[in-house]
């Protein structure tokens, strides 16, 4: 996790950080992929929706949150797995327009209908499941998926890896999608808009 804030960093991130240290969750929202998620939450249509798969600590929430306030006419789901993580993130102050939910993406993403911007920052939703999480966009809905390459110093396992070349692969390649790769934007992303 690179956990740099400085007086730019919006207060939510900074408090979802602060969290996150004192809960000794490592895996958060690295602060380039987070601005650009607050820049594309920013975008969304009044009345939009917006998902993130893998709340964690709340980080990549509190970046796509800041770009949604002052607004309310908007909502953002967030799921996670981890019943501890989604108690840790729902401990910050969160706008009335976001609903923590608590269980397996895959099981819920059928019901909750579709999105116009999704975070996929867990296994489940992108290296399991992808599917699921592009049927999720509406039409000109927008898709952000991080963690496409590995931190400086780490290598991934081939197992690992063969995982994620199959997400870049369906991704970049896939019919429903214009996608781009910024490989050297935080910790690598894609970024796909639904046709």
């Amino acid at each position: 996790m690179n956990d740099q804030t400085n007086d730019e960093t919006p207060q939510p991130v900074r408090a979802a950080l602060e969290r996150a240290r004192a809960a000794g969750f490592v895996y958060s929202c690295e602060p380039a992929v987070g601005r650009l998620l607050a820049t594309l939450a920013a975008g969304v249509p009044g009345g939009g929706r917006v998902l993130e798969i893998g709340t964690g600590a709340g980080v990549g929430l509190a970046w796509l949150v800041s770009g949604l306030v002052p607004r309310a006419d908007v909502t953002v789901t967030t799921i996670e797995r981890d019943p501890g993580s989604t108690g840790l993130a729902a401990g910050g102050d969160w706008p009335g327009f976001v609903d923590f939910r608590t269980g397996d993406a895959l099981e819920l993403l059928p019901e909750l209908g579709t999105y116009d911007l999704v975070f996929a920052d867990a296994e489940a939703g992108k290296q399991v499941g992808l599917e699921l999480t592009i049927a999720a966009l509406n039409p000109r809905g927008v898709l952000v998926v991080d963690d496409m390459v590995p931190p400086p110093g780490v290598v991934w396992d081939a197992e690992f890896a063969s995982r994620q070349d199959a997400v870049r692969r369906t991704l970049l390649g896939h019919e429903r999608l214009a996608a781009v790769e910024l490989a050297g934007h935080g910790s690598g992303v894609i970024l796909a808009t639904a046709r």
